[in-house]
Parts: C-alpha cells; sequence; structure tokens
C-alpha cells in the first residue's frame, strides 16, 4: 500500500493505517499519541490497556499487524479499528478527546430516539444521502432497496440463518446469479474497496439487486426452508429470475447493465445531469442532421 493510502493526518500528527479484513484498521499508539500530545504514547497506551482491559474481556477491539516503523521496519503494533478506537477514546482523560466523546454521546442519543420512532432512521438516511450528492430520484431506488434487503433478511432470520457468514454466502447466491459476478467481483470490477457496493450501483443495477432479493423472499416465504442448503438454493434461483430479466433487458437496450461506473469522484447527481445533457445534445443533432439533409 503506497503511504497516501497508509497515512492519515489529525491535527498536525500522523496516524499510520492498514486495510485488513475489509476495513482500515489503525495505530492505537499514533491516536493515543494525537489525541494527548504525550511525548511516551506506548507507555500511555500501556497503561490504558492495565486500567481498562486487564480483564481481556474486550481485547477483540484491537489486532497486532505489522506496520512500517520510523525506522523503516516493520513491527507488530496494536490496532483498531473504527468501532474500537472510539471504546478506547472514551477511556482517554484529554481535552482533544472531548470531540469524539461528545459526539458519541450525540450518535447513542439519537440511536434512542431512532427506536422510539423508527421513521426518523430513514429521514436521516435520506438527508445523508443528499448530502453527499445523490438525486431524489436514485435515492428512491436505494432506500427502496434497503426495505427489500431488510424484509429478507427477516425471513433468513425467521428460519435460523443468523451468522453472517450465511448471510455473506447467501447473498454472494443472489448476486452471481443475477449479474454474474459475487459482491465482492462486483466492488473490482467497480474499482471500490471499503466503500458499500450499492452506494455506487445506478438505477438499473439497483432494481435489478431488488428484483433478485424480492423474489428469493417470496420464495423463501411459499416454500419455508427448512435448511441452510435449501435456503442456498432458493436464493440462487430468486438471483436467476433476475438474472433473465437483466439478460433480456441488456439485449433490448444493446449494452450491458452492469457498469464500471462509481461515485468516487463525481456525485451521482452531478453525474446524471451530465447523462441528460449528453441526451440532450444527441437529440439536437440528430434532428439538426435531418434537417440537413431534406435541405
Amino acid at each position: 500500500m503506497d503511504n497516501e493510502n497508509a497515512l492519515v493526518v489529525f491535527q498536525d500528527t500522523k496516524i499510520r493505517r492498514l486495510w485488513h479484513q475489509e476495513e482500515w484498521w489503525y495505530s492505537i499508539v499514533d491516536v493515543v499519541e494525537a489525541l494527548t500530545d504525550s511525548p511516551y504514547p506506548r507507555t500511555y497506551w500501556g497503561k490504558i490497556k492495565e486500567r481498562e482491559f486487564t480483564d481481556n474481556q474486550l481485547f477483540p477491539i484491537w489486532v497486532q499487524l505489522k506496520m512500517l516503523s520510523s525506522d523503516g521496519k516493520y513491527y507488530e503494533t496494536d490496532c483498531a479499528n473504527t468501532k474500537g478506537l472510539f471504546r478506547i477514546i472514551q477511556s482517554i482523560p484529554s481535552p482533544k478527546a472531548e470531540p469524539f466523546k461528545l459526539w458519541l454521546a450525540k450518535v447513542g442519543y439519537q440511536r434512542i430516539q431512532e427506536i422510539q420512532n423508527p421513521e426518523l432512521i430513514q429521514k436521516r438516511l435520506i438527508e445523508t444521502y443528499k448530502q453527499k450528492g445523490y438525486s431524489d430520484a436514485w435515492i428512491e431506488k436505494r432506500v427502496r432497496g434497503i426495505t427489500v434487503r431488510d424484509e429478507l433478511t427477516e425471513e433468513w432470520k425467521k428460519r435460523g440463518i443468523k451468522e453472517e457468514k450465511e448471510f455473506s454466502i447467501l447473498t454472494a447466491e443472489i448476486s452471481k446469479a443475477t449479474f454474474d459476478m459475487t459482491p465482492k467481483e462486483y466492488k473490482d470490477f467497480k474499482g471500490l474497496k471499503k466503500e458499500n457496493l450499492r452506494d455506487h450501483m445506478d438505477d438499473l443495477e439497483l432494481i435489478f439487486t431488488m428484483l433478485g432479493e424480492s423474489v428469493t423472499k417470496e420464495l423463501t416465504i411459499k416454500e419455508d426452508p427448512k435448511d441452510f442448503p435449501k435456503t442456498k438454493s432458493i436464493s440462487k434461483r430468486g438471483g436467476g429470475v433476475a438474472g433473465v430479466a437483466r439478460k433480456a433487458t441488456e439485449k433490448e437496450l444493446g449494452r450491458k447493465v452492469s457498469t464500471k461506473e462509481n461515485y468516487l469522484t463525481i456525485p451521482e447527481k452531478q453525474k446524471r445531469l451530465m447523462l441528460k445533457s449528453k441526451k440532450n445534445k444527441k437529440i439536437k443533432y440528430k434532428l439538426l442532421s435531418k434537417k440537413t439533409s431534406k435541405k
């Protein structure tokens, strides 16, 4: 990994990070140094571990990964993902840590509000997508897709499927049958890493994703599978229905539904306007060509 991606800067302090298990893991010592200005951040972190984690019950919130040190060598370094860092930051009595703690308190309060009024979840989600530059048309499909996904996973849970690994396998079956690509292959196809795949799908991609999961949900309810192999078979069939529809659509349109396009650099709303502008120019050109040919 290049140095630009391996480092982030917080208040003039460089924090090392490493892409591990599909997410960023950060050097805890670097974060401690950034938040405390301690001349001995390793010792500071050691004391936090002794005070807060002596029973080792929360040990999984960090792991040891080899990171490049200032002497040019790689050493085993305590690292935590975003969730783990928030827990560790709660244990740091420093003014610089207060903004993080206040943010955590705000998030916790919002979560309580959402439990009391579930409609707030959707409202905040829509607002978040708008701030990221998505159009209303795209947001409508994305939110509907989330609802379809939730309904499907609820049916899976009712039938004893609760492990994240099993959910991933079933989702991969639907995706493979729908797009001829698993989610991992699809992310590679679009040039994505830690980003959410569906946040980088266009209208048609979202629609066929919904179709595959919606059909799978209906088949699951109808056939009421009692074991994982049967559920896996149903998932493949549900995705297959969407796959057939996708291929028929591609034949009519004369192009592939799956696209390498993503919204990493240009927001979806802006890309939509750019595409609309290109189409309008083509239409005007064709009309002008017809008038010219008649003359």
